[in-house]
């Protein structure tokens, strides 16, 4: 369940698609699956929801632009003027997704719109912290792979799910809005890894320590949902 109800005094930006190859299989299973400005919509209240309240939510996001085109990889977002940001998304992975087309689009939106929102203090948080924020906010929104699961990474910034789970076992130990904090701590300041003591009370490694010890404990082999 969210934190809290998506605010109507929210502002949505203005939302863009962009088709280069109408021919493309991909594309057929993209507008099958789902309905382009709903789900841009819900990626960005996904956003709002576990990243903001309705007196901090950033009102400089102006436009997201969703390009389809084939490209390897799966997407990635880009700022392209003040307030303008894109989304590259891959229509060759769409149709190597098409068994689960519909929470892997949405999935991936919600990962990526999350990156035009989040705050990356001053373009010096690590690159993984920024990855498992997003991948946190789709963790919690609901589109959670099968191959995803809490894991003992190398270090705690290995990015991606295996960061996101990391900061989920953050605010389940220390309260909902932890991870909404963290970001706003981000917003003004550079980066040092004393932000998570200042937001949590605690370092991040010896949170990590105690969270690869949580794993060792709980680790069924299941697929845990939020």
């Amino acid at each position: 369940m969210p934190p809290h109800e998506p605010s109507p005094s929210w502002v949505i930006p203005n939302l863009v698609l962009r088709v280069e190859d109408m021919s493309h299989p991909g594309t057929s299973i993209f507008f099958e699956s789902v309905k382009p400005k709903e789900a841009l919509k819900l990626a960005v209240e996904a956003s709002y929801t576990w990243l903001y309240t309705s007196h901090t939510a950033p009102t400089h996001v102006k436009s997201i632009t969703l390009i389809l085109r084939p490209i390897d990889g799966v997407a990635y977002t880009t700022s392209c003027g003040p307030g303008a940001h894109e989304i590259h998304f891959s229509l060759d992975w769409i149709k190597a997704s098409k068994a689960r087309a519909r929470d892997e689009i949405l999935g991936v939106l919600v990962h990526e719109v999350v990156h035009c929102f989040q705050y990356n203090a001053k373009g010096t948080c690590p690159g993984g912290l920024i990855e498992g924020i997003a991948d946190f906010v789709r963790l919690h929104a609901g589109f959670i792979p099968p191959h995803w699961r809490p894991r003992a990474a190398e270090k705690w910034d290995a990015g991606y799910d295996a960061t996101a789970y990391f900061l989920d076992w953050i605010e389940k130990r220390c309260g909902e809005g932890t991870i909404r904090r963290l970001n706003e701590f981000m917003k003004d300041s550079k980066y040092d890894d004393d932000i998570f003591k200042d937001v949590t009370g605690e370092s991040v490694n010896s949170l990590y320590t105690l969270y690869c010890k949580h794993i060792e404990r709980n680790d069924s082999g299941e697929i845990p949902h939020v």
